[in-house]
């Protein structure tokens, strides 16, 4: 694995971060505090062709690799947009990958054309308040009559769905007491998000705010049958197909987010004069700031390898939990760091740091918690027993 940036990568990179400079911390800082959805900053990017970055380029797709949307949205993040940049398109880039791998001809050419182009909005409705990461306990049901399927249930901690035309749905199809194994009988929609028998409730949350979470219930929702992604009862393995790029992204996302942090860190410890001189000349000052840097870099090499194993074909379930893990607790120690370093100031949100911190908690939280991860590599990595 090269770790240094083609040609073509820096380009890539100048080109984000020349468009994110338009969107500078006052912006984010108003979306922060009024809560409106980035739109501006969403079209943007559309117009410029990034959110396409990795759909296939016979829908209109730059047809990119894995590295290269990791590269997207850590320079997006790393711009000062954090977690609310990049969750305002994150679906984009790895959300419809099971669509792109198993949908049909006519499916993959009414949903990705409108997403890439920013015509259209999708969210991700598979999490539940009673399953958590147990998705083989899903119990939004999905009841075939003739050609389509009626919907009832609940999501929950689905984001972007006050925005969203379309939803990427995991319903059961055939109740859990009827199949021979728990991830048989679920299956996979891409349909619009019809708000007559859906409802969209927002959930109030401590940070992101620009960028919404919700409670979805679904009261009777029809979904044709032509808008189920794939055969009826394998949606979770067309899941678990797009779970390795979420946490690579996420990884991504989590870095860039700590060297916002660490910069702005970095600067005001170079200009903030006590006792006669910068405070960066103190060891207690630059320690922990260099330790930061230390962690990023290396969460950043992980993500890397796992973007270049995926992009190459290769197992990386291992390096992209790896990768998740490892970046989300940089991510903290870097924003909490800086928040340390700025000491008071760090508190005010004119410094925006304390804004970075709130947003770190999301790559430790979401999409896995930390703990199952180190359950994932004591089983699969190390041989250990199952212990849960």
């Amino acid at each position: 694995m090269n770790v240094e940036l083609s040609n073509d990568q820096q380009v890539l990179v100048e080109a984000v971060e020349n468009l994110c400079a338009d969107f500078d911390d006052d912006y984010w800082h108003a979306r922060d505090a009024d809560g409106q959805y980035p739109e501006a900053f969403y079209k943007a990017l559309a117009e410029a062709g990034w959110l396409g970055i990795a759909m296939p380029e016979a829908y209109g797709g730059a047809g990119l690799g894995m590295t290269e949307a990791a590269l997207l949205m850590k320079t997006i993040s790393r711009s000062g947009a954090g977690f609310t940049g990049a969750s305002a398109v994150h679906m984009n880039i790895f959300g419809l990958n099971p669509v792109v791998v198993f949908g049909s001809e006519d499916l993959k050419q009414r949903a990705l054309p409108p997403l890439i182009q920013g015509k259209q909005k999708a969210c991700f409705a598979v999490t539940e308040p009673d399953a958590g990461l147990d998705t083989t306990k899903l119990k939004t049901r999905a009841v075939k009559q003739g050609n389509k399927y009626i919907v009832h249930g609940r999501k929950i901690w689905i984001s972007t769905a006050q925005v969203a035309d379309k939803m990427l749905l995991l319903a059961r199809t055939t109740p859990l007491e009827e199949v021979s194994k728990p991830t048989q009988g679920l299956s996979l929609f891409y349909t619009d998000l019809n708000r007559d028998y859906v409802e969209v409730r927002e959930i109030e949350k401590m940070g992101r705010k620009a960028v919404d979470s919700n409670m979805l219930f679904f009261d009777g929702l029809e979904i044709p049958e032509e808008d189920r992604v794939g055969e009826e009862g394998r949606g979770f393995e067309y899941i678990l197909h797009g779970l390795n790029p979420e946490r690579i992204l996420i990884a991504s996302e989590a870095v860039g987010l700590g060297q916002i942090a660490l910069q702005k860190a970095t600067q005001y410890a170079k200009e903030r004069v006590v006792f006669g001189r910068a405070i960066g000349a103190n060891q207690g000052i630059q320690h922990p700031l260099a330790q930061a840097w230390m962690h990023l870099e290396a969460a950043d090499l992980m993500v890397s390898k796992a973007a270049s194993l995926y992009d190459s074909n290769k197992q990386c379930g291992e390096f992209a939990n790896t990768a998740k893990y490892l970046a989300a607790e940089a991510a903290f120690n870097a924003c909490q760091t800086a928040i340390q370093t700025l000491g008071g100031m760090g508190y005010a949100k004119e410094y925006h740091v304390e804004r970075y911190l709130r947003e770190s908690f999301i790559p430790r939280i979401a999409p896995v918690s930390p703990q199952l991860i180190m359950c994932f590599i004591a089983e699969k990595v190390l041989g250990l027993p199952k212990s849960y």
